[in-house]
């Protein structure tokens, strides 16, 4: 059974009256994690795309790129949207009961958010409605407000993001702190690492754009003190 069949089988129950604290509880512990994660994107995900009053096809195709669907699955992942986006449950409700299933301290969240930045600003914008659902999602994942500014910075494209907000460290931050907080991100973002904490292989792309900004963050830091 693929993951994607798993996938709509658990938000066919959730359709059916199982409550979401049954299914999520389900999806707690390994194998079954990474087909938590995904129902988290996916489902928060779509309540997102309606954040400001619109589901572009942009942000509809946005959750290829984040997920890697084999043609012979596309058909389940489009079931999967659509039920979610249909879900009368709150978004607010998905993401108290996501927050159970990961470890606030592993990283899983912030990588689960970063999901739900590409699907924001994949229609090239990004609407104030979006950003007040998110910094709500990130409040209710735990995340500080040091976090959320961090991934945003790598996200949103109106603006060249702060090389110390994408590494989450303050400008006065001493040259060798900056040094093992570049570290410390380029390890948590290994692909292994991903898998570890529950990401499903199918998403570990996500880690290219972070690896990039933080990369790039780091040379212009090390460049300046030069």
């Amino acid at each position: 059974m693929s993951i994607w069949t798993r996938i709509v089988d658990a938000i066919e129950a959730l359709r059916a009256g199982e409550s979401l604290s049954t299914v999520f509880e389900k999806l707690r512990t390994p194998p079954e994690r990474t087909i938590g994660f995904t129902i988290a994107v996916i489902a928060l995900g779509a309540k997102m795309a309606k954040a400001d009053g619109r589901v572009t096809r942009a942000e509809v195709a946005a959750f290829r790129e984040v997920f890697h669907i084999p043609p012979e699955e596309e058909a389940h992942a489009g079931r999967v949207y659509d039920l979610a986006r249909k879900d009368v449950a709150g978004f607010e409700d998905y993401a108290h009961r996501v927050a159970t299933m990961f470890d606030r301290t592993d990283g899983t969240l912030c990588d689960l958010m970063e999901g739900l930045f590409h699907i924001a600003v994949a229609d090239g914008s990004y609407h104030d409605a979006e950003d007040h659902y998110l910094s709500r999602v990130a409040e209710i994942f735990g995340l500080s407000d040091r976090q959320f500014r961090g991934i945003r910075a790598r996200f949103v494209p109106d603006a060249d993001p702060d090389p110390y907000t994408v590494l989450g460290i303050d400008p006065e931050t001493p040259l060798d702190d900056a040094r093992q907080a570049w570290r410390a991100l380029v390890r948590e973002s290994h692909p292994d690492r991903m898998i570890a904490r529950g990401v499903p292989e199918e998403a570990v792309r996500m880690a290219e754009k972070r690896m990039i900004a933080i990369n790039r963050a780091w040379e212009e830091i090390s460049a300046d003190a030069a």
